[in-house]
């Protein structure tokens, strides 16, 4: 890519020629304000908030949609555009739920940072506001409108690349407002509660429905049983609540913080993805065999299944049976474990820890009660842990690491690797190559599913057989991949499937990325990092392997896919209503 020269408040700098100027400034640590602006999601210049001086041009320009030219000189700090940006942030705050303190984002807003940045202190536009209802119709998400700013960024994330396009504009002018078509409730429309727009939204007019309360109640109730599972990607983002570098691991720390809080067992979900490989692999071992549907598609992706029922429900015959680790291991919580230990299921309460808000809805899934009560009875972020841990004022960075409870909290280097997109697919070859050729593996990292690429693809040789796979990471991109898979453009034997762009590790309940560190880190890969860093350090890294994994069969199973375990490790799913012919 050939380069240019420009001037940026009287630094000489050296940029790819497709840049713009707000991405020039950022490659060389100039820092321009943005609120609408998101990095290959909302690139629209609509807040005006990133405005600067361009040597002979008329007026103030938006640098996130101006390309820069050989020899332009940009001063993105001068009176003027100081005054032109604290007087359209004054504009904002005039139509602005500005009870701050009480509010999700208080202290990690970006509206605020700006405000207080541009030294505002008080609004001088005061005139009339638009009051509307706050939406809490959806187990997963809460939409406020009094605390939208307008940016767009939730409309970008869901239409361009989750494409299931649920939120959007409406009205005209001063009532304008974000939202679903028509003032629908977000529990009328086909949103598929992935939380990718609350990953999106800069302020607090999105977040998810908390269940912090219920779960202390439920620890502080002497007649509960209250086991607490944490799922694989939780572990590396947590200590970013905490001022810990991205990417840093702190399964130790988290383990240790939850004793604190007063849970009864803490196991890991970990446990469960093992379990999830041992059903999954055999049942596509099964459909290989036996002409089963194909390509089997993973369903450890909530979000992913919700959309795969609304929008491609054609496909449902092809997703794998299993339920989603943390449902699967609520289900073995109030069966196997219960039974051991001589506990009521209706006694225990399972909280699972998740960096998925489509989890909320999935637990409230009627299907998913193997026990007769649900297999999971609360939901909570990776956030909503954060929030926890911070009321208890316990120093989280200070604390010592220790170890999951033993059983249910054992696992393998393959289970760590479901946060991350191809993670599952991994796991899943490990054992199954295995299974099938009756040799161990010489190397276990299947670096061709590896990444970040939207659509990755390779072929396995399974015993002379070519097993064609597939992984895609984003809703988006799976209906790309599906439609092609439809057309027989595409032929596959596996796909995994995770709704999140990134998979897990950048799921819609994990912390809050700074624009900022959106432009300058490889977020998915970062935290995806200390997830194959955990694997290389797991003594065990297949599944099949796990001594606890065996000892569930032994005792309990029988045999993967057996009729005990389909009973309690297998779902069904649904074609669903009311999704848009036209995507």
């Amino acid at each position: 890519m050939s380069k240019v020269t420009v001037i940026i408040d009287n630094q000489e700098v050296q940029v790819p020629a497709d840049y713009t100027v707000l991405q020039a400034a950022r490659s060389n640590n100039v820092h321009i304000p943005t609120l609408c602006y998101l990095e290959g999601i909302n690139e629209v210049g609509a807040c005006r908030m990133c405005l600067v001086e361009v040597e002979g041009a008329r007026g103030l320009q938006t640098s996130c949609t101006l390309k820069v030219s050989d020899g332009m000189v940009v001063k993105t700090n001068t009176k003027k555009v100081r005054e032109a940006r604290k007087a359209t942030l004054e504009l904002l705050l005039s139509d602005h739920d500005r009870e701050c303190l009480t509010c999700d984002r208080n202290r990690n807003c970006e509206l605020q940072t700006l405000a207080e940045e541009l030294g505002i202190k008080d609004v001088a536009f005061e005139g009339e506001k638009n009051v509307s209802y706050e939406d809490t119709s959806s187990p997963s998400i809460v939409r406020d409108p009094n605390k939208c700013i307008l940016c767009g960024r939730c409309v970008g994330v869901c239409n361009d690349v989750q494409k299931v396009g649920v939120l959007g504009f409406t009205n005209r002018g001063f009532d304008t407002v974000v939202g679903p078509a028509f003032d629908k409730k977000m529990d009328e429309i086909p949103c598929i509660n992935c939380g990718q727009c609350i990953a999106a939204c800069p302020v607090g007019a999105l977040k998810e429905k908390e269940e912090i309360d219920y779960v202390w109640e439920a620890i502080e109730d002497d007649n509960k049983h209250v086991v607490v599972q944490t799922a694989p990607a939780v572990r590396a983002a947590l200590g970013e609540e905490f001022g810990l570098k991205m990417g840093t691991r702190v399964t130790g720390k988290m383990v240790a913080a939850l004793r604190r809080l007063g849970f009864d067992k803490i196991f890991d979900t970990d446990f469960a993805a093992d379990l999830t490989i041992m059903e999954e692999g055999h049942e596509l071992l099964d459909r290989l065999q036996n002409g089963g549907k194909l390509p089997m598609i993973t369903s450890c992706s909530p979000g992913w299944i919700k959309y795969c029922e609304h929008y491609y429900p054609d496909f449902i015959d092809n997703l794998s049976s299993c339920k989603s680790p943390h449902e699967m291991l609520g289900a073995v919580i109030k069966s196997y474990y219960a039974e051991i230990n001589d506990i009521d299921p209706k006694d225990i309460y399972v909280v699972s820890i998740m960096p998925c808000t489509a989890k909320k809805f999935e637990a409230d899934r009627e299907e998913l009660a193997a026990s007769g009560y649900p297999d999971v009875d609360a939901v909570l972020t990776t956030r909503e842990l954060a929030k926890m841990i911070k009321q208890t004022r316990v120093d989280f960075v200070e604390l010592p690491d220790e170890d999951f409870d033993e059983v249910l909290g054992e696992s393998t280097g393959a289970s760590v690797i479901f946060g991350a997109t191809g993670g599952v697919m991994e796991a899943a070859l490990r054992t199954v190559a295995e299974v099938v050729t009756g040799e161990q593996l010489e190397a276990l990292d299947f670096e061709q599913v590896r990444g970040t690429k939207g659509i990755k693809e390779a072929t396995v040789n399974l015993n002379g057989t070519e097993v064609k796979v597939a992984v895609v990471h984003s809703t988006g991109q799976a209906s790309k991949l599906l439609d092609q898979v439809k057309s027989g453009e595409k032929d596959y034997h596996f796909i995994e499937v995770m709704g999140c762009p990134g998979g897990c590790v950048t799921g819609g309940g994990q912390p809050h990325i700074k624009p900022e560190d959106r432009f300058k880190k490889d977020v998915k890969a970062e935290r995806a990092k200390a997830l194959y860093n955990e694997d290389k350090s797991k003594k065990i890294r297949k599944s099949h392997e796990n001594p606890m994994i065996k000892k569930i069969y032994d005792e309990y199973f029988e045999k993967p896919n057996s009729h005990k375990a389909h009973e309690l490790l297998h779902t069904h799913y649904v074609k669903r209503e009311n999704y848009p012919l036209d995507k």
